[in-house]
């Protein structure tokens, strides 16, 4: 009985992952909630390798929300040096893999050192083809109020009516 070769199919073009449950799964294992973040970290970078083997061309990040502040200083300070850890070593190996870095949420509340690093990742890797969007200090509310707070910004400047405001006009300034 002969196989039918059947064409492969096509990776999806966007893949999105919420990082969360990693301080969850170090406490069942007794670890300290920094060793979960570790393993998601590393977990997150060997999805993204062959996220780009296969061949898909967007993958979202999730990795730290607004509501995450609400942590111990000692678990954000974990969390940010794991980012800082990653960026760097991004940087270093950016021209082999060939992966552009887009950042999406308030980046404000970062170290400017985490700040540089994100703007360096983006600048130096803006010509590549497989794009990897990290959500950092991002939420839905805080988008929301973004949203709203640019409807109004247009409003007060005539450039839209607030008669107008309906679901799809919200979305564009989502």
């Amino acid at each position: 009985m002969a196989l039918v070769n059947t064409p492969k199919p096509a990776p999806p073009r966007h893949i999105a992952i919420i990082m969360d449950g990693n301080g969850r799964w170090a406490k069942k294992r007794s670890l300290p909630r920094t060793a979960g973040h570790a393993a998601g970290a590393e977990t997150f970078r060997r999805i993204a390798n062959y996220c780009r083997e296969l061949g898909v061309e967007y993958l979202t990040v999730y990795a730290f929300s607004t509501e995450n502040w609400k942590r111990s200083a000692d678990e954000i300070s974990g969390i940010m040096r794991l980012l800082r850890r990653y960026l760097e070593e991004a940087l270093a190996d950016m021209d082999k893999n060939r992966v552009r870095f887009k950042f999406f949420g308030d980046l404000s509340k970062l170290s400017p050192e985490l700040q540089t690093l994100c703007r360096n990742a983006e600048s130096r890797s803006n010509e590549y083809d497989v794009q990897v969007n990290f959500c950092l200090n991002y939420g839905g509310r805080d988008e929301i109020i973004h949203a709203v707070k640019g409807f109004m910004a247009d409003v007060a400047a005539g450039k839209a009516r607030v008669e107008d405001l309906n679901e799809q006009v919200l979305a564009d300034y989502l």
